[in-house]
């Protein structure tokens, strides 16, 4: 049984522009086309789109995910290698929260020294973000 484009993206939760999007990118194989040119998708399909979309949930990246798919299309790979993917993602996500937690810590410590009264121009967090916008300019 083939599906249409908008049967696809229906089931799987996504727009049609999406399954597009997918095939160019190769995360879809290029469907067969009926003699109107409307795209004729295998059945399985919903199942890969739903993967990837849950894929990018947890913070895959679309080069990521197309290694994902064709580990998993592989019969000869290994779990190990896909457990690796995993571990880096998850050391990138890491990365990402102490980056997030640091930005956090320093916006507390600007919000601290201005008090919400007096003209803007003056207002400490617009001169430490003009300050460290020249310190970034001047080490470029």
């Amino acid at each position: 049984m083939t599906l249409t484009s908008g049967q696809v993206a229906k089931r799987a939760g996504v727009g049609v522009e999406t399954l597009r999007f997918y095939e160019r990118e190769g995360l879809l194989p290029e469907p067969t086309r009926r003699a109107s040119g409307y795209r004729q998708y295998p059945e399985g399909t919903v199942e890969r789109v739903e993967f990837i979309r849950r894929a990018q949930l947890l913070g895959f990246q679309l080069k990521d995910i197309k290694e994902l798919l064709a580990l998993r299309d592989d019969p000869g790979a290994d779990r190990q290698d896909v457990r690796a993917k995993a571990v880096a993602k998850l050391a990138d996500i890491d990365q990402r929260i102490r980056d997030l937690e640091a930005m956090r810590e320093a916006l507390t410590q600007l919000v601290a020294t201005c008090h919400g009264s007096g003209p803007a121009g003056g207002c400490p967090i617009i001169t430490a973000i003009a300050r460290t916008r020249d310190a970034a300019s001047d080490s470029v």
